[in-house]
């Protein structure tokens, strides 16, 4: 059996499954079974996910008593098949007949012969195999032609024109480049990129923040350049929210939903170590993540603590510098690292996020200090969680302005979906301050 696809399958079966994360399950499969081209395995996955539901219409009028008809694990081979005979013109045809026949007999036992019939009817149909028209149901066209839940493109419709809406849905299936950011605890960009390129990696600029870099080549991430802790990958839309922040040497910063920790690391060098930044998190286990990154870059100013974020600690109200509110959110701006975010359901718990986050960003306000600064941000392309939310905390919160808003599109700006509000507030005591 081939390592590749077997890899490739496993990880499918743990995002669909287990409802993991693709960039996770993918890691995490790839160090277990060490396939010989990770690349391929990276490729055929992404593929998958990026094209699921327009794949999934093809499989549907292949298949005899329809896709519903079929379990999970034959499934995840008809789409890895399909997407191989589709999209992947490397990849011989019989090679992605077979190999698939293969996975089947281990994986899905008494259904190789349906795998093998449906993908020769596919090879046969291919290029006759149509979608919907358009003209009949657009949001259903254009949700099978890119693979997106229909109300995602409702909702973008709502704010954007038709062709816009078509450009983002066509950038968030675009492979994003490999962006980190430079360390500049322990080098220089010129050097960093020298030390790189010594080693095969082909290294391009940012476009948008001075410390980024783009780095093509495979094995970055154990490579001993990362191990001395002189870069962190993170797409240049996250970067710019710490650049926005603006922290000054010796400052108190709080960043109240800091764990994975990349923004809160990035706040963490701006200040070259010096000051304060409080990083809490609800989940105490995902706060071992910040501490573990701190380590190996060499940081020293983050203290790590559990707290909701939706509550204010009374010890530390009018304490910070800058305050950072990176709440969670829908991730409709990061599909194209994510791709099964495409496929998240609306549910009651989406539809209250924005009540969430207003309530983590009226709480996290009482932090800033008289003429402090206070960022909120989302990983999101939803106007709801974005200026709706700010609108309603202002009218609320008159002791704060808004001094600018920032919205990062990926077909407009080639990043990462991003906004972000940087707020001041006034320079003036509260009553209580002044006793």
């Amino acid at each position: 059996m081939d390592a590749n696809r077997k890899t490739a399958y496993l990880t499918l079966v743990d995002v669909e499954a287990k409802r993991a994360y693709s960039n996770l399950a993918l890691n995490h499969k790839i160090a277990l079974t060490k396939p010989s081209s990770p690349a391929f395995v990276r490729e055929l996955v992404y593929g998958v996910l990026e094209n699921k539901l327009k794949i999934d219409y093809y499989i549907d009028t292949l298949v005899k008593n329809g896709i519903g008809s079929l379990k999970n694990p034959e499934l995840i081979i008809l789409r890895m098949g399909i997407y191989q005979l589709g999209y992947m013109d490397s990849v011989p045809e019989y090679a992605a007949v077979n190999e698939s026949v293969v996975l089947a007999k281990k994986y899905s036992k008494g259904k190789a012969g349906l795998i093998n019939g449906v993908l020769r009817e596919y090879q046969n149909r291919k290029i006759s195999l149509r979608l919907p028209e358009r003209d009949l149901d657009e949001i259903r066209f254009l949700s099978l032609k890119y693979s997106y839940a229909p109300w995602i493109i409702e909702l973008w419709m709502k704010y954007y024109s038709k062709e816009f809406v078509e450009e983002l849905l066509a950038a968030g299936n675009r492979r994003p480049p490999m962006t980190v950011r430079i360390n500049w605890l322990k080098i220089i960009k010129e050097d960093l990129i020298d030390a790189l390129e010594e080693r095969g990696f082909r290294v391009t600029n940012g476009t948008i923040c001075q410390n980024a870099i783009n780095v093509k080549g495979s094995g970055l991430l154990s490579s001993d350049l990362y191990e001395m802790g002189l870069f962190t990958p993170q797409d240049e839309s996250s970067m710019l929210v710490a650049e926005k922040l603006d922290p000054k040497h010796g400052d108190l910063v709080m960043d109240v939903c800091a764990a994975p920790g990349g923004k809160t690391t990035a706040i963490a060098e701006r200040m070259n170590n010096t000051g304060r930044i409080i990083a809490s998190d609800i989940y105490r286990r995902k706060l071992d993540q910040v501490d573990r990154e701190a380590k190996r870059l060499g940081i020293t100013n983050i203290e790590t603590r559990s707290w909701d974020a939706t509550r204010v600690d009374s010890t530390m109200v009018q304490k910070a510098d800058k305050v950072l509110v990176d709440v969670p959110c829908s991730g409709l701006g990061v599909m194209r690292r994510k791709p099964e975010i495409k496929y998240k359901e609306y549910t009651d718990e989406m539809q209250l996020l924005p009540k969430k986050q207003l309530a983590i960003l009226s709480a996290s306000s009482s932090y800033v200090k008289p003429g402090g600064t206070l960022v909120y941000s989302t990983c999101t392309i939803n106007p709801e969680e974005n200026e709706r939310v700010i609108g309603e905390f202002l009218k609320k919160n008159s002791k704060f302005e808004k001094v600018e808003r920032t919205l990062l599109l990926p077909n407009v700006n080639g990043t990462d979906g991003f906004f972000i509000c940087i707020m001041k507030r006034e320079d003036v005591l509260d009553e209580v301050e002044r006793g």
